[in-house]
């Protein structure tokens, strides 16, 4: 997809400049770019997670059946692994989160371009809906349904993609939050093991989730750079 030109003082093709600061057309597609290499990360993470899990978990079920044949080397080398491979994917995970906002944001104010009528939401909660506690589990969804519509056309795709990106994302949110807990106050192997199949479990969706997530931010980047050329139909 070649890149969509920058435009500082005003949109190409005619488009209208909608009140407020800031609301020109801007090109979405570099952003995306990084946005999916970085969820691509976060994939590749997530896949060495799911690796050393099953590792783990191999190593707990062989301590359960026979303990003398698990040495504590095994046990402390197993865990460290681990849990260093936990803060990458957190590292990675918080890196794509910035990226995506940025990107999102830019998303927001081009929709605003496009059609200013569609948005039931202030351009700024394109920003901080992702933060702000309990809202945050909807609010972005609704501010990305009025950006795919009004940066629509009328042979688009439906918006199926992004229902089933939130969805999955959302469910993995809570998964993983409670996978983590048990895992973190687990005490005996038993416990440990259905842990570490709980954060399998997780990181096997999130795997799912990041792969959607680059599908939704690639489908509706070129959405938008499309109708920008396209220009207003008056």
């Amino acid at each position: 997809m070649s890149n969509m030109s920058v435009v500082p003082p005003s949109p190409p093709s005619g488009w209208p400049v909608p009140p407020g600061r800031h609301a020109v057309l801007r090109s979405p597609v570099g952003l995306s770019k990084i946005v999916r290499g970085l969820l691509g990360l976060v994939i590749v993470a997530d896949l060495f997670a799911l690796w050393l899990g099953n590792q783990s978990y191999v190593l707990i079920g062989r301590l359960l059946r026979n303990a003398g044949s698990v040495t504590a080397q095994e046990i402390d080398q197993t865990d460290s692994l681990y849990r260093v491979c936990g803060i990458v994917q957190v590292a990675a995970t918080l890196a794509t989160a910035v990226v995506f906002v940025v990107w999102f944001h830019r998303a927001r104010v081009n929709a605003e371009v496009f059609a200013p009528e569609y948005h039931t939401k202030a351009r700024g909660w394109a920003i901080w809906a992702w933060f702000v506690p309990v809202a945050n589990l909807w609010f972005p969804r609704r501010i990305a349904i009025d950006i795919w519509n009004a940066s629509a056309s009328a042979n688009t795709r439906s918006a199926a993609l992004l229902h089933w990106w939130w969805a999955l994302w959302i469910v993995n949110l809570v998964f993983g939050r409670l996978a983590s807990q048990r895992y973190a106050n687990a005490g005996t192997p038993d416990e440990f093991e259905g842990a570490v199949a709980g954060l399998m479990a997780s990181d096997g969706l999130n795997v799912v989730a990041a792969v959607l997530a680059v599908l939704f931010v690639r489908r509706l980047t070129r959405m938008q750079h499309e109708k920008a050329l396209r220009g207003p139909v008056f």
